[in-house]
């Protein structure tokens, strides 16, 4: 269930009459729908109660909502018409909405952006899209003075197909590529010529999206690949998510013609990853059992595939460095050591574990850059000497600026001497930079211009202390000048798990809440892997509490610092950040003020059991099969601690239809549950959007109109300054 953006990044938003993503410009005599606060409010439609429960481990779970998880009952759909227009009553009386939008567009509308870049044959391959264009294109140039030119332009389909993936041949001269429609990351696997620009014949469907991912190696002579794929469903049948395997596709065949080559009988929950070798000479493999857990490594051989490392050595990640596989280890080293991996397994100590949790690791000359992460503060290190010539070798730290960005992306080749790196950072658009191994020089080659002025935010760092003594590093952004009357109006964001990071990224669109006198704040709790893998695991599975008690700490640390208070406080997630938020909210209902939780889970209990990705996340939640995981789940699992006759916060969620990595039934029965028990006359909304997913690959539109309404909702319940 791995959320692959960040939640002010996501486009979660899109109103189940329209694909605009944003409220129509209100005209300046319009009265307001429902009254606002200090007057009489509209109550929410009903929701019945059915008996239903499951019985685990001798315990009863009532489950009064478990009606609302089927979507083809005409009730339910009569039920999700009425909540959306509940809530977009609600929100239209919002009076500043109208003006949080036109700003929020205002700002989206930077120069053109450029994100993924891959170096391959000498071409640089990204994404480009210049806004208000609904999605990327995919680009190509010789690297790096070549003149760049459209391969992929989706943008006809108004945004409603994505891009997934990509991956060019080891010459350049082919590129493969996946799209997915709808949100639903279901991903078909298309070739284009890269010369020619033209489209072959190939089109490969049911390889992989959603609950796990996409994968594609090429072969060296470039007349085939093997890729990730679900198994074929009979006609007529939708596809299951389950079951991948590895197959091989030569071009020009069907892909009916392709023959598994790895997969069969290995696991329900399989996730791949292929790694080529430069020049596609040798063929890794890591493999996954669900997410959140260690991987597999294999190598292809002439007899087949050869496992080189199980389990046990804790890899999340690997590199070829010439025709070396690297692996990063975290067994008895929970920041990251390298390891050269043999071909029979044997494995050697290239860098041993360093200040800072390895998070990318990639070719450069005669060596490699690796970058690393310690709470918010990202860098990248240049080593030399090959990994089959002995230990690495230090040479220098790359000139980037010290605190306040993250590292997006690493495009480089084994033997030559420039790199591109792609970082952004708080108040720093997206920007690549060459980097000359030998000179140590870097120089800006693209920079994305942004649409106002950042100059004016700064930033801040506290630090929070956990119930069990950890301290926990809270980045808090507001415009200077700004003072701590401890009660700024305030948005908290974390995640919390599946060994993602929270890390700087550039706040974009979101200055509309800061130049107000807003603040914003982002806590790096345990779940995530910012400071290696041991802050990871002790978020995952019967320690998941530690989560909801580090984010508790970093609420506390802001009221501390006397930045806000619990009347002006919101806290914002989505995905494995949702359950953070529906955790949070039902454990502390007095500390905050506002909620928006996006695509989010709710009812652990039935996840892991109702909905194929459930099962993939095992690794991370564990299994209420266990009696102990089950009684650790229930005392958590936020639709079961509900309480009737509590004064909860006012809360938005939003759920999409096609989310294949979260049921849309989970934020049916939260709200359900959440609206027939609070007594604090806040609202309780929910947003269910037709043709969308859990926010990836949404097109331009619906990423404005996510983040605007995610503003207007926290302005009007916090109480931010009405702009100048």
């Amino acid at each position: 269930m791995r959320s692959l953006l960040p939640v002010f990044a996501l486009a979660l938003w899109v109103p189940f009459a329209s694909h605009a993503g944003q409220l129509p410009p209100q005209p300046a005599n319009a009265k307001p729908e429902l009254a606002l606060i200090g007057a009489a409010r509209t109550l929410p439609p009903a929701t019945p109660k059915h008996a239903a429960s499951s019985r685990l481990h001798g315990v009863t779970v009532n489950d009064p909502y478990r009606w609302l998880e089927n979507p083809r009952n005409p009730a339910v759909q009569r039920w999700i018409k009425a909540q959306n227009a509940y809530t977009e009553t609600v929100l239209a009386a919002m009076p500043d909405g109208y003006a949080i939008a036109a700003r929020v567009r205002q700002l989206a509308i930077t120069s053109t952006t450029r994100s993924s870049p891959r170096l391959a044959g000498g071409t640089l391959f990204y994404l480009q899209e210049t806004p208000p264009q609904p999605q990327p294109q995919l680009m190509a140039q010789a690297w790096p003075d070549g003149k760049p030119r459209v391969l992929v332009n989706l943008n006809r389909d108004h945004g409603n197909t994505a891009i997934t993936a990509y991956w060019p041949s080891p010459s350049g001269r082919y590129l493969a590529y996946g799209t997915a429609a709808g949100g639903s990351e279901l991903t078909t696997i298309h070739v284009l010529d890269v010369a020619s620009g033209k489209l072959l014949p190939d089109t490969l469907p049911w390889a992989g999206g959603g609950t796990t991912p996409q994968t594609l190696a090429w072969d060296a002579d470039e007349h085939g690949f093997t890729y990730a794929r679900f198994p074929p469903p009979p006609a007529g049948k939708p596809v299951q998510q389950f079951h991948a395997a590895l197959v091989h596709h030569r071009l020009g065949q069907p892909a009916t013609a392709d023959q598994m080559v790895f997969g069969r009988h290995y696991s329900r929950i399989a996730e791949y990853r292929l790694l080529n070798s430069p020049g596609a000479q040798r063929l890794a493999l890591l493999t996954n059992l669900g997410d959140g857990g260690p991987a597999e490594v294999y190598l292809h051989t002439d007899s087949g595939w050869k496992k080189v490392l199980g389990q046990a050595a804790n890899v999340r990640r690997a590199a070829w460095i010439g025709q070396q596989l690297v692996a990063v280890s975290f067994a008895g080293a929970p920041r990251g050591k390298l390891l050269a991996v043999g071909a029979q397994g044997t494995t050697r100590t290239v860098l041993a574990q360093q200040k800072g949790a390895v998070q990318q690791l990639a070719p450069i000359a005669d060596g490699f850059l690796v970058v690393r992460s310690w709470g918010p503060d990202w860098w990248v290190d240049q080593y030399r000497t090959a990994p089959s010539r002995g230990h690495a070798r230090f040479v220098r730290r790359l000139p980037l600026p010290a605190s306040g960005i993250a590292i997006t992306g690493i495009a480089g080749e084994q033997g030559r001497n420039q790199a591109l790196i792609s970082y952004s950072g708080w108040t720093i658009p997206s920007r690549w930079a060459a980097y000359n191994a030998v000179s140590g020089r870097l120089k800006t080659v693209f920079a994305v211009k942004p649409a106002a002025d950042y100059a004016r935010i700064e930033s801040y760092r506290i630090d929070g202390v956990s119930k069990d003594g950890t301290r926990i590093p809270v980045t808090v952004l507001a415009r200077r000048g700004i003072t701590r009357n401890g009660r700024r109006p305030t948005i908290l964001y974390s995640y919390g798990g599946f060994d993602i990071p929270v890390r700087p990224h550039f706040v974009g669109a979101e200055l509309a809440w800061l130049e107000r006198g807003g603040v914003l704040a982002f806590a790096n709790i345990r779940g995530g892997n910012e400071d290696g893998e041991r802050w990871h695991a002790q978020g995952q599975r019967r320690h998941k509490q530690n989560v909801f008690d580090d984010f508790h700490a970093a609420t506390l640390a802001l009221f501390h610092s006397h930045w806000t208070d619990r009347a002006h406080l919101g806290i914002l997630g989505g995905s494995n950040g949702g359950l953070l938020m529906g955790a949070s909210l039902v454990q502390h209902p007095d500390d905050y003020r506002a909620v928006v939780s996006m695509v989010g889970i709710y009812d652990m209990i039935r996840h892991e059991t109702h909905f194929d990705n459930g099962a993939y996340n095992v690794t991370e939640y564990g299994s209420v099969s266990n009696p102990a995981q089950f009684r650790a789940t229930l005392a958590y699992s936020p639709l079961q601690q509900v309480k009737p006759r509590t004064a909860y916060p006012a809360v938005l969620m939003t759920t999409g239809a096609n989310d294949p990595r979260v049921a849309p039934w989970q934020s049916r029965k939260f709200t359900a549950a959440l609206q027939n028990a609070t007594t604090s006359g806040q609202p309780i909304l929910l947003l269910t959007r037709v043709d969308a997913g859990h926010g990836i690959g949404a097109p331009f539109s619906q990423r404005v109109g996510n983040t605007a309404i995610m503003l207007t909702f926290f302005a009007h319940e916090l109480g931010l300054p009405a702009a100048k």
